[in-house]
């Protein structure tokens, strides 16, 4: 069931919607080692280096890029979200804009406390910021929306890489 603003798309444009609703998964490329790359995204946040998160997440970005074959994105990690009065924004995926390529922000702080963001958050963020970008560049849709499928996608991408991190802390885990 598609979500409300559905019926106020173009003809065009809900096409589009259902194209992305109707993709529901989204694995890992092959031979990624995903898993180091994870953690070390987990242990920076830990240790509130913005600077080290930075990098990390710009390792892990580069190697999905590489895996999912498709144009890398440049990574900022900021110190807090920036918020108004309708909520705090938690990431923003910048499409490549005349050469330039993609850019995929996200904030390491939450707005009010100040607080570091949770570290399966802040993961989920990135991910979701990263299917926008597979959106356009991994299954070629003109435009990316927020659609069930992308929900389901963004989950099994976050969870996919999850499961890495465990088996690469443990690996008698992989066999689970």
């Amino acid at each position: 069931m598609p979500f409300a603003y559905y019926a106020r798309l173009s003809a065009a444009r809900q096409r589009i919607y259902r194209q992305s609703d109707a993709i529901e998964a989204l694995g890992l490329p092959e031979g990624i080692a995903a898993g180091p790359r994870v953690a070390r995204i987990r242990t920076s946040l830990a240790r509130e280096d913005r600077a080290a998160v930075q990098a990390a997440v710009q390792d892990l970005l580069d190697v999905l890029a590489a895996g999912y074959r498709v144009p890398k994105t440049r990574a900022r990690v900021l110190a807090r979200r920036p918020a108004d009065g309708g909520g705090e924004l938690h990431g923003l995926y910048e499409p490549d804009d005349a050469g330039t390529p993609a850019r995929i922000t996200v904030w390491m702080r939450t707005a009010a406390r100040r607080d570091v963001v949770a570290y399966k958050t802040f993961l989920r963020t990135l991910m979701h910021e990263v299917c926008h970008h597979l959106d356009y560049e991994l299954f070629r849709l003109p435009e990316t929306f927020h659609t069930a499928g992308f929900y389901k996608r963004e989950s099994s991408l976050v969870n996919a890489l999850l499961r890495e991190e465990i088996a690469t802390a443990d690996p008698q885990r992989r066999l689970l």
